[in-house]
């Protein structure tokens, strides 16, 4: 199922029967245009309904603004990922820390790892989890960056979050990444955790760490987490989506540039287009139930439009939202941005939907 926010001027109907990929090709074409205004709802399969994004308001509009002014102020002479991550550091550093939850460091099987929950409990509920895998371009990213989302999404979800601290490229290139989530899922079934009551949730590449260590677990037939959720992932490190170019003035945080910035720092000499690091071209068979969201704006829109087209061919239950005017990784800024809080509780009503264990009313 897609779900896209924007104005049809053929008509919904238009869309019915279509595969993601042309309704792809479509918005590749007239992006601007076809996504600027109004509402409409792509469905595949077509009995399977849900609300779509709304659509972004002014005040939304005005957040975005200030919010790529103050990424430009940090990251404009970050030109080495030793910059970079320092921008991001800095950045998440001068946001609000999480309220109204507990924190509690654990080693997770030998990953770094904060375990955050609701401060209503004096205790974690240890029977719903979701892991958070946090984005930074397999280079950057931390438990500070990464706290008020995994906060916002414990509240949400009345779930125990496990915020893993993975290690970072290029001291650490694949697969320490996806190894090092793995080994928190696992240590999250060890301590008692029943894999149907863990969803894994990720953003850039978090998404793809998150989907990439999933896709491992089928392949040594192990207990799969309920669902996967994954914030504008990057699924395909060969750059071949037309977004990336089409989308190169709206997007203030992913390019060509820095793409081939993280394929050497994570890669090395492994192809990008390896099923086990681009998961745009790997089998999702048997795959859990998937739900991406994307910025209608970003670089990076195709590798989710495609991404969802592979998985649903293959007979995965995978939704689509695509979000009006937001860049990426706008769902780190909950306190900043109304559409942030907004899909953040999207994603912890998905994870409560695929819960066993549903939460007490």
């Amino acid at each position: 199922m897609v779900l896209v926010a924007g104005a049809l001027r053929h008509g919904a109907d238009v869309l019915r029967g279509r595969t993601s990929a042309a309704i792809a090709a479509a918005m590749t074409k007239g992006r601007v245009a076809w996504l600027a205004t109004g509402l409409a709802i792509a469905l595949l399969p077509a009995s399977a309904r849900a609300e779509a994004p709304p659509p972004q308001t002014a005040a939304s509009k005005q957040q975005i603004e200030k919010l790529v002014e103050t990424w430009r102020q940090y990251y404009h002479k970050a030109d080495s990922l030793r910059d970079r991550r320092q921008a991001f550091e800095d950045l998440m550093e001068s946001t609000p820390e999480p309220t109204r939850v507990q924190i509690r460091s654990v080693d997770a099987g030998g990953v770094d790892a904060q375990l955050i929950w609701p401060a209503r409990l004096h205790h974690p509920l240890g029977r719903r989890a979701i892991l958070y895998v946090h984005g930074g371009g397999f280079y950057s990213g931390s438990l500070r960056t990464h706290r008020a989302i995994a906060g916002a999404l414990a509240k949400a979800a009345s779930a125990d979050v496990l915020l893993i601290d993975y290690r970072l490229a290029p001291d650490n290139p694949y697969p320490n990444q996806i190894d090092d989530t793995l080994t928190a899922y696992r240590w999250l079934l060890d301590s008692g955790y029943e894999n149907d009551n863990i969803v894994l949730v990720g953003e850039s590449v978090g998404g793809n760490l998150a989907i990439e260590a999933t896709l491992r677990q089928m392949r040594v037939r192990g207990p799969l987490p309920a669902a996967v959720v994954a914030m504008s992932p990057l699924t395909d490190l060969a750059a071949t989506g037309a977004s990336l170019m089409a989308n190169a003035s709206t997007d203030p945080l992913i390019d060509a540039a820095q793409l081939d910035l993280i394929r050497k720092a994570y890669l090395g000499t492994r192809s990008p287009a390896d099923p086990m690091v681009s998961p745009l071209y790997g089998d999702m068979t048997g795959f859990p139930p998937l739900l991406m969201q994307v910025g209608s704006g970003e670089a990076l829109l195709d590798d989710t439009l495609r991404l969802a087209d592979t998985a649903r061919k293959a007979g995965v239950d995978v939704e689509t939202e695509i979000w009006p005017g937001m860049i990426h990784q706008w769902q780190l800024f909950p306190f900043w941005i109304d559409d942030a809080r907004k899909s953040n509780q999207r994603i912890a009503d998905y994870a409560i939907k695929h819960f066993a264990d549903k939460p007490q009313p």
